[in-house]
C-alpha cells in the first residue's frame, strides 16, 4: 500500500496540477496527499476500481493490458506530465488495465469523489477549467495508446526501445534509468534476448551505457536519430493539448544534470 510521507515536494511538480488556474489548485491543495510509490507496487489490477486519482511528481507508472493467459504489455506510461485515474471522471468506474510503478518516486493523490465534484463543477469564473484540461489530457493519452499499438506492430525492436527510453527520460531529472532489461522486455511484450541485442547495438553506437539494473543515456540525439516517428508525434500532441489551454500556467521545465 502506498505510504503518505512528509516532504518538501510541491503539487506543481506535476504538469497538470501546474497548469490549473491558481484558484482551482488552491481549492484542491488541502485534499492532495503526497504518497510514496515503491518500485513494482501495483496501484490497480485489471478490472479494478480506483478510489483515488494519482498525479505523479517523481514516480513513473506503467499501464499494462493483461491477457487471459497472464501475458501483458505496456500500453501507456504516466509520469509528471499526467495522471492515473481517467476512468473515474470519464464515467467508466473500472479499468481493463493494470497500473504499476515503473520508477519509484512520489505522487499526489486525490480522492475520486473530490475529483469528480471538481470535474463537474458549474458556476464561478473558472468553471469547467479542470474538465477541459482533463479531457485534453485524455485525448493525448488515447493517442499515446494508439501509437504504442502501431509502433509495436510496424517498427523494429530497436526503434521501440529508443521510443521507450526517450519517453522515460522525458519524465526524469537525470539521464540514468534504474531498470532491468528483463523489465523493459515485459513492458514491450518481447523476449529479453531481443532487448539485450537491441541495447547492445545502442551501446556499441555510444548512445547508452548498460550495467546491471541501470541504463545511462550518453547521447540523447543519437537515440533520436534511431527512433521511429511515434515518439515525436506523441510528444508534440501532448505539448499542443496541454499548453494550448486558456488561462494555463507555464509548464515547469525539467532540468537535467
Amino acid at each position: 500500500m502506498v505510504t503518505i510521507v512528509p516532504t518538501l515536494h510541491g503539487p506543481r511538480q506535476n504538469h497538470l496540477l501546474a497548469t490549473l488556474p491558481a484558484e482551482i489548485l488552491e481549492r484542491l491543495s488541502p485534499h492532495l496527499e503526497l504518497v510514496s510509490m515503491p518500485l513494482g507496487e501495483v496501484i490497480c489490477e485489471s478490472g479494478g476500481q480506483l478510489q483515488h486519482v494519482y498525479f505523479p511528481t517523481t514516480a513513473i507508472l506503467s499501464i499494462h493490458y493483461v491477457l487471459e493467459n497472464g501475458a501483458s504489455c505496456e500500453i501507456a506510461g504516466v509520469g509528471n506530465e499526467g495522471l492515473l485515474g481517467v476512468s473515474l471522471f470519464m464515467g467508466g468506474n473500472t479499468t481493463p488495465s493494470r497500473a504499476a510503478v515503473q520508477t519509484a518516486g512520489h505522487a499526489y493523490r486525490l480522492k475520486g469523489r473530490l475529483m469528480i465534484e471538481e470535474f463537474n463543477r458549474a458556476g464561478g469564473r473558472r468553471a469547467g477549467a479542470l474538465q477541459k484540461l482533463m479531457l485534453r489530457y485524455t485525448q493525448a493519452l488515447i493517442l499515446q495508446t494508439a501509437k504504442t499499438a502501431v509502433c509495436n506492430r510496424y517498427h523494429s525492436l530497436e526503434q521501440q526501445l529508443c521510443r521507450w527510453l526517450l519517453s522515460t527520460l522525458d519524465r526524469l531529472p537525470s539521464n540514468e534509468l534504474t531498470i532491468t532489461q528483463e523489465l523493459i522486455a515485459n513492458m514491450l511484450g518481447v523476449r529479453r534476448e531481443g532487448i539485450t541485442e537491441a541495447a547492445g547495438h545502442l551501446q556499441q553506437a555510444g548512445f547508452i551505457h548498460c550495467r546491471r539494473g541501470h541504463i545511462t543515456v550518453l547521447d540523447r540525439s543519437g537515440l533520436e536519430s534511431r527512433v521511429c516517428e511515434c515518439y515525436a508525434v506523441v510528444k508534440k500532441e501532448f505539448h499542443r493539448l496541454l499548453t494550448d489551454v486558456p488561462n494555463h500556467q507555464a509548464l515547469p521545465t525539467v532540468v537535467r544534470r
